[in-house]
């Protein structure tokens, strides 16, 4: 039977890169928020709030209802928003975290049950889970946390042969949120492939780990930045 895989945040951006380059292997379902996508006759397309604590027992039970299994989970729906220390307010940071990293841990909780041997776990955190971002700690924090639960969750669910890794992007050009040209120099001049990443480079790397190729590779968080800030 075909795999099937679930995509927090497939609408835009990298995740929908993700969505298309996984789309080729396994069947599909993704959440979306504020991005309504088309409809696509081969994909399960679910609106979901991260905020919402009941969010991820109803994804799971809508994947499960739709495709009868569930075998690869993309922890791709995420907050970037600056948390200024002089303004930030406590709902700013508990969004941030709540979307970041509480909701897949609630997400793995509710499908653990569907879950067989040969599964992936794969999320996506960023650098500044190791590089504070300035204005942003928040964010960098939630993914630092991320992180984390990926390498515990890595060894709690090995016995049971389920894998869990991260892919941690550097700079990616998004056209949903474009960067000024200076920008873009600045960021460009930090990496050492010269070039700003693009959400296909992020695709590639949770194919890989999602993939039989990585049956032996677990607990890892998968740098994937052109060499940003070496």
């Amino acid at each position: 039977m075909e795999r099937v895989a679930l995509i927090t945040g497939g609408a835009r951006g990298i995740g929908r890169a993700i969505v298309e380059t996984l789309a080729r292997e396994y069947r599909i379902a993704f959440t979306w928020s504020t991005t309504e996508p088309e409809a696509h006759p081969d994909r399960l397309a679910i609106r979901a709030d991260f905020t919402d604590p009941q969010a991820a027992e109803r994804v799971v039970r809508d994947v499960i209802a739709h495709y009868g299994r569930l075998d690869v989970i993309v922890n791709n729906a995420g907050v970037v928003a600056p948390t200024p220390k002089e303004s930030a307010t406590a709902e700013e940071h508990r969004r941030i975290l709540e979307v970041n990293y509480m909701a897949p841990a609630a997400l793995l909780s509710a499908a653990l049950p569907h879950l067989e041997r040969g599964a992936a776990v794969v999320s996506i955190s960023s650098v500044n889970a190791v590089l504070p971002p300035r204005d942003a700690v928040t964010y960098g924090a939630s993914k630092a946390a991320l992180n984390l639960w990926t390498r515990a969750m890595a060894k709690e669910l090995g016995p049971s042969g389920i894998r869990v890794n991260a892919v941690a992007p550097g700079a990616i050009e998004l056209p949903e949120a474009p960067r000024t040209d200076d920008l873009v120099a600045q960021f460009v001049e930090m990496t050492a492939l010269g070039r700003p990443g693009v959400p296909e480079d992020i695709a590639r790397a949770v194919r890989f780990l999602a993939s039989e190729e990585a049956g032996f590779i677990t607990g890892e968080i998968l740098t994937v930045s052109g060499g940003y800030r070496l």
